[in-house]
């Protein structure tokens, strides 16, 4: 500012900056296209998951019990691993799988009338996304409110 000259800066309109901020709006909104289906098939393979690893369950319940030199539910969970019953260990079940649900390795337990397990559920209030078309060896699953409500069981014929 020598002899009292000023510089005139050129003014700014903002251009830029709303172009910057247009661009920002456009990709979030794409972002958003793309993250919602993504979401939702996470969901439904959480979902299959879940049908798989509750088969895998009532299955071993059903081999648990029928396996023995009477028919027993187990006592626990671990019991499906290594079947001491008989002679030699007896594997129903690989291992005690988590539950894809919630993430965490505790299931929910039916009881049968003489205290062993008969069957699992998730421990997740969620709403399904699956209403009906089950397989038959699921039992009534249709029209439930919440993942608690699936239980995965072996009714055993006394």
């Amino acid at each position: 500012m020598r002899g009292g000259r000023r510089c005139a800066l050129p003014r700014q309109a903002g251009f830029g900056y709303l172009t910057v901020l247009m661009l920002v709006v456009a990709l979030a909104t794409g972002l958003t296209a793309v993250v919602q289906p993504w979401s939702m098939q996470k969901l439904r393979d959480q979902e299959a998951e879940l049908l798989f690893v509750g088969t895998q369950f009532q299955r071993a319940l059903a081999s648990y019990y029928q396996s023995g030199t009477a028919p027993a539910y187990p006592k626990t969970l671990d019991a499906l691993l290594k079947d001491d019953r008989v002679s030699f260990t007896r594997r129903h079940l690989r291992r005690l799988y988590a539950d894809p649900i919630t993430g965490g390795t505790e299931w929910g337990i039916v009881k049968s009338p003489d205290g062993g397990i008969m069957g699992v559920y998730s421990l997740s209030e969620r709403k399904p996304i699956k209403r009906g078309g089950f397989d038959a060896e699921l039992g009534d699953m249709s029209g439930k409110s919440s993942y608690q409500d699936w239980k995965f069981l072996f009714m055993g014929v006394n």
